[in-house]
């Protein structure tokens, strides 16, 4: 009988631990790993980004406006952007998604509290006018941008489109914290427009992100690091079971 040689790796499953003097049998045999995958967030999320920003910045932008627009502006702000892209957001820390977490916690956080502040407008419509409150409207729109930046940088890597949403919507942002600080009107009107670019950008992320996942393949390119970038390319091949679990299609 033959013995290894003390110069060759151990390749069993154990012998490394064991050649080292760590017992870690009781943790081998008493983990059980779960997979348990999830539908990506910022597809809701982007949307969700997308369809509130773009009626506000719309209305900022001077395209619409009345004495009623809070009344049309809050569900779509508190629900259609707050609630589901916080949902979004909440559910990106299932998916280990620590920039969709800030990206969506923080901005549909930001769209509760303006549906929330519309509707108090209606009922005190000078809360709106009164002196300081663009000021710090603006002031909050810095934290926004300061924010949204860094997440900029961090979206470069991993989704190009992303990234560019979020470029966007920082300088929307960062110019109309400017405007309502500084009392320069002419800034409003600017950012509003740069915030309806942010909205076509998230839709369209959002959209590419939502037929890669139906169709699994790329059809809208989003680009990054790593990623399959052309129009037909398979982005990756998923491990499932190829039945699915029981009374469920592959696919839901």
């Amino acid at each position: 009988m033959t013995h290894a040689s003390a110069e060759q790796a151990p390749s069993v499953p154990g012998q490394r631990e064991a050649a080292e003097g760590r017992d870690v049998s009781f943790w081998r045999s008493h983990t059980q790993i779960s997979l348990q995958p999830v539908a990506a967030p910022s597809i809701l999320g982007l949307y969700g980004l997308a369809g509130a920003t773009f009626m506000v910045a719309a209305n900022l932008a001077g395209w619409y406006g009345g004495p009623a627009t809070p009344l049309v502006l809050f569900p779509f702000a508190f629900f259609f952007g707050g609630l589901a892209q916080f949902l979004a957001g909440m559910w990106s820390f299932r998916a280990r998604d620590g920039l969709a977490t800030a990206v969506h916690g923080m901005w549909g956080a930001f769209w509760l509290a303006f549906g929330l502040y519309s509707v108090i407008t209606l009922w005190s419509p000078v809360l709106f006018t009164a002196p300081g409150a663009l000021v710090g409207a603006g002031y909050w729109f810095i934290v926004l941008a300061a924010v949204t930046w860094m997440c900029a940088l961090a979206a470069v890597p991993e989704n190009l489109a992303l990234s560019a949403t979020l470029v966007v919507l920082a300088v929307a942002a960062t110019i109309l914290a400017i405007g309502w600080t500084a009392g320069i009107g002419a800034a409003v009107p600017i950012a509003g427009n740069l915030f309806v670019a942010a909205a076509v950008l998230a839709f369209y992320t959002a959209s590419a992100m939502l037929l890669q996942g139906t169709l699994g393949r790329v059809v809208l390119p989003i680009g990054g690091r790593g990623r399959a970038n052309r129009p037909g390319m398979i982005p990756s091949q998923p491990i499932q079971y190829e039945l699915g679990e029981p009374g469920v299609k592959v696919g839901q």
